[in-house]
């Protein structure tokens, strides 16, 4: 398989790679965990070298996303993307890949978690970015929202009109841009900034990172709560069962997942949007 490979006589099955992968010592469950950070259940007792995983990961990354959206982004045939998602066929390294980026955006997370990116020219500078993009989602979360706002084709790219629309202090948005530049997140361009590439920026880092991430952003939806931001805010305290928790968690991820789903499609941004999530159980002191 490895000379036909090298020498361009056949591509290798994407089941057929992650076999191979874990044959030389590639702890292929562990680099999956990682890049979910929270593994599925279904995930623990998965055979991830087998066709029927490969299947079961896509449609996982697909969500809500219809199979005609998949296939224009992966630039693939709807109907082969469609055999390949169902498990009536398998499809090939290139073409997995091309199916991981169309759903989820986050190839290049997928290859670092199997092998050191730095051993992978073809993705380093995107890498690069990304954990300079993760750096700052901790470090400074608004450059987050500052990179978005600078996404949207209508906005001003200087840091008083960022301030301006984003509701922050002007120390708040230079100081957001300042570390954008440096992180080589952003340029300059005829006196406005512009990000460099727009890329999603996945900061789950750690459960501790995350749980700071999560504080920060969940204050500023309280934040603009109480101060009558226009949004949509709701809460319900309710009784259920275990089973119907289980459920409830289900919907919630499956609702996350159909959001990325719309967010990635191909329209232009217009405008900078914070959603906030959460499900907890109350009376976990029981």
């Amino acid at each position: 398989m490895l000379y036909a490979w090298e020498s361009g006589h056949r591509s290798p099955l994407a089941s057929e790679v992650l076999r191979l992968a874990a044959s030389v010592g590639v702890d292929v469950r562990a680099a999956i965990v990682r890049f979910y950070r929270t593994a599925p259940d279904w995930l623990l007792d998965a055979d991830l070298a087998s066709p029927e995983f490969v299947g079961r990961f896509l449609r996982d990354l697909q969500g809500e996303a219809a199979v005609a959206l998949i296939a224009r982004r992966a630039n693939r045939n709807r109907f082969s993307v469609a055999r390949w998602l169902s498990g009536e066929a398998q499809p090939r390294l290139s073409e997995f890949l091309s199916l991981v980026e169309a759903a989820s955006l986050r190839v290049v997370d997928l290859l670092a978690a199997l092998v050191d990116p730095a051993k992978l020219p073809s993705i380093t500078e995107v890498w690069t970015r990304r954990e300079a993009g993760r750096s700052l989602a901790i470090e400074c979360p608004w450059a987050v929202a500052v990179l978005r706002c600078l996404e949207v084709s209508s906005a001003d790219g200087d840091a008083a009109a960022i301030a301006r629309r984003l509701r922050l202090p002007l120390e708040e948005a230079e100081r957001s841009v300042a570390m954008l530049s440096k992180a080589g997140l952003v340029t300059l361009e005829a006196g406005r900034w512009r990000p460099v590439a727009v890329e999603a920026v996945d900061s789950r880092r750690s459960q501790e990172t995350a749980r700071r991430i999560k504080g920060f952003w969940g204050r500023v939806g309280l934040d603009r709560l109480e101060g009558g931001s226009d949004g949509a805010f709701a809460y319900n305290v309710m009784s259920v069962s275990e089973s119907q928790l289980h459920r409830l968690r289900e919907l919630h991820d499956g609702y996350f997942n159909a959001v990325r789903a719309v967010v990635a499609e191909e329209e232009p941004p217009e405008c900078v949007v914070l959603l906030n999530l959460q499900l907890l159980r109350l009376d976990d002191g029981t």
